[in-house]
């Protein structure tokens, strides 16, 4: 009974926080991919290249959020292949995000000890039948 006992936590401690671990690296990364799919979509459906970016910004906030993460400042990078919003061109949305790992403290400056890099990417093209802007 003893040899099971601890064998039981001296397995199932570390596999916990395996599992854990695993899932939020997971939800961040489905969170990353709905983001900058949202974003690709918000950003080619606007109606003037002013309001893309806003639009874009707003559509990979709500997604991350939906996840209960934040879209970090500088993270969402958008990039055309020719004049944005121009029937046919491509758009171009990536993102980066660090995933801190559960349980391991921060530095002092505030950031994770340990973390994980997840990026997206996504590429959406402007209607061909859309009407110039």
């Amino acid at each position: 009974m003893v040899e099971f006992t601890f064998l039981a936590v001296l397995l199932l401690v570390p596999l916990s926080y395996i599992v854990v671990a695993a899932f939020t690296v997971q939800k961040a990364a489905f969170a990353v991919t709905a983001a900058t799919r949202e974003a690709g979509r918000a950003f080619v459906t606007s109606g003037t290249s002013g309001d893309a970016e806003a639009r874009a910004r707003a559509a990979a906030e709500l997604a991350m959020r939906d996840q209960g993460l934040t879209l970090p400042a500088a993270g969402l990078r958008i990039h055309c292949s020719a004049e944005c919003l121009t029937p046919g061109a491509t758009v171009s949305v990536d993102l980066d995000y660090a995933v801190a790992l559960p349980l391991v403290p921060r530095a002092l400056g505030g950031r994770p000890l340990a973390a994980i890099r997840v990026h997206g990417h996504h590429t959406e093209v402007v209607d061909r039948f859309r009407s110039v802007p």
